[in-house]
């Protein structure tokens, strides 16, 4: 005899009226594998309220956490990058272009806006490292110099959010002619007397961390954050030992002097609003 029974027959569910769970609507954590919501995770800045994972988001994210009512004026939406040297590796550079807007609905792997930080104007720079690893193309240093430029006019402070593999090696020299393109815009800006900073995320690697990702008037990062030149793998292999705990992480590089501070992105909005009313008193 079965422990329970139904009191009334046809009450089961038919296979045409079962529903299946829609795709999205459950997210996990990349560290703990704790199970979210989507929504819950989104409330939640991408942060795990169990072990404080911050998870990889990009430009469209940052902006709906920084920008005031999520609203901004997007700037140089349509620069897109071209193939002066006619690159190929395993695919032409033009198709894997191509293929990563079409995968990640981007034009490039940066977004400049323009809006307001709890009433202070701004202008960001956001890379999104799921366009190409977030490399550094010669869209990506017009479209910062362009973003710069808007922010001296405006009389604004400027900022990045750095994250990224490094140089695009598909435009070769072009592509580390950004370094100094973008180096050389930021020192105009310090010359109207305007503040530069510096928002590190996970990864910010190779000339983005070699050049302007280094010369915000403030440095912060996320917790927890590669940030580096080469990588741990490369660099151990290089010098053929092990490396200290938690090398080239957030914290790392803060005890070592390079970070001014480090900032859970669930504060970074309140906190950056502080900064930005200090720098104008």
């Amino acid at each position: 005899m079965g422990w329970f029974q139904r009191d009334k027959e046809g009450i089961t569910t038919s296979t045409k009226e079962k529903r299946e769970t829609p795709e999205g609507l459950w997210e996990k954590c990349s560290n703990c594998k704790t199970i979210f919501s989507s929504d819950d995770l989104e409330k939640n800045s991408y942060v795990c309220d169990r072990c404080n994972h911050h998870e990889r988001i990009g430009s469209k994210e940052y902006f709906k956490i920084l920008f005031d009512d999520g609203k901004f004026k997007e700037l140089d939406a349509k620069l897109k990058s071209g193939d002066p040297l006619k690159f190929e590796d395993t695919k032409k550079y033009s198709d894997r272009v191509k293929a990563s807007q079409m995968k990640t609905g981007l034009v490039d792997a940066i977004r400049t806006g323009k809006g307001k930080i709890d009433g202070e104007d701004i202008v960001i720079a956001a890379m999104d490292f799921a366009f190409i690893g977030g490399s550094m193309g010669s869209v990506m240093g017009e479209k910062m110099a362009r973003a710069i430029d808007v922010a001296i006019k405006s009389k604004c402070p400027f900022m990045i959010i750095s994250k990224s593999g490094g140089a695009r090696m598909m435009e070769a020299g072009l592509s580390l002619m950004q370094m100094a393109k973008v180096s050389g815009k930021l020192g105009q800006l310090s010359e109207a007397k305007l503040p530069y900073i510096s928002f590190l995320t996970d990864p910010t690697t190779g000339g983005v961390t070699a050049s302007f990702a280094m010369l915000g008037d403030i440095n912060i990062a996320e917790p927890d954050a590669l940030i580096a030149f080469a990588g741990p793998r490369v660099v151990r292999e290089t010098i053929g030992r092990d490396l200290p705990d938690g090398f080239q992480k957030s914290e790392f590089v803060m005890e070592h002097g390079f970070l001014d501070y480090i900032v859970d992105r669930k504060n970074l909005k309140e906190t950056l609003a502080l900064s930005l009313k200090l720098f104008r008193s």
